[in-house]
């Protein structure tokens, strides 16, 4: 009786197997890749405003009027208040083992977002002009951003279309739809130049200084497509 309990038991599972074998979709699963090219239309400027000296008040007093010179410049220009943003503000305190003896450093970090590429070297030259003493990097943008990443994502499910396509037809197969898509890693790489504790003089910026090229904006998926 045992033994044949033991019967039916590996029979049943042997038909759950069968079902399930039974009910699974053949298909393939590729990764796909979409890129967009696009030419920036926006800069943003990480500048720094600072100053150094034995007296913290004073050092402090310096850069405070540097730094409201180029906020008032920067709205003299037109630049929106809200595209002039503080990074951070900092004042240092350094210890001389040579000479045993303090000295200060104050520095102010401001973000400047130019929406018209025109005035790039208008600006600079009237930033450093103001005072303004560092420039940490310069990066450019897209305006369209969203716009572009909608096209790359488009591009990144039809390039998988076309791999599993091409996959199915080596088997004299065909693809129908897709089962399953998710989405991978997406990536934007706009041009970046640093120029790190770098000092500006008003005299480098009356020249073409900087060539914005063109920004990437990746998206990759992975779709899993019936296999017929």
């Amino acid at each position: 009786m045992k033994s044949i309990l033991i019967l039916f038991a590996a029979l049943g599972t042997f038909a759950v197997q069968a079902q399930q074998i039974n009910n699974i979709t053949p298909a393939v699963t590729v990764n796909g890749e979409g890129i967009v090219k696009v030419i920036p239309d926006e800069v943003v400027i990480k500048s720094r405003i600072e100053h150094d000296g034995d007296n913290p008040q004073e050092v402090k007093k310096q850069n405070d009027a540097v730094v409201d010179a180029v906020i008032k410049y920067l709205k003299s220009e037109g630049v929106p208040e809200k595209n002039i943003q503080t990074d951070y503000v900092n004042l240092n305190k350094n210890y001389n083992y040579d000479n045993k003896t303090y000295s200060y450093v104050a520095n102010q970090a401001i973000s400047i977002k130019l929406d018209d590429l025109k005035n790039y070297e208008k600006i600079m030259s009237g930033l450093l002009k103001a005072g303004l003493n560092r420039i940490d990097g310069v990066q450019f943008k897209s305006s369209e951003m969203e716009k572009y990443m909608t096209e790359a994502r488009k591009k990144a499910v039809l390039n998988a279309k076309n791999k599993a396509s091409e996959y199915a037809s080596a088997l004299d197969q065909s693809i129908g739809r897709a089962i399953s898509i998710s989405e991978g890693q997406t990536s934007n790489f706009p041009p970046m130049y640093r120029m790190n504790e770098m000092k500006m003089s008003s005299d480098s910026a009356e020249q073409e200084t900087i060539a914005p090229g063109e920004m990437e904006i990746n998206a990759q998926v992975t779709v899993a497509f019936e296999l017929k």
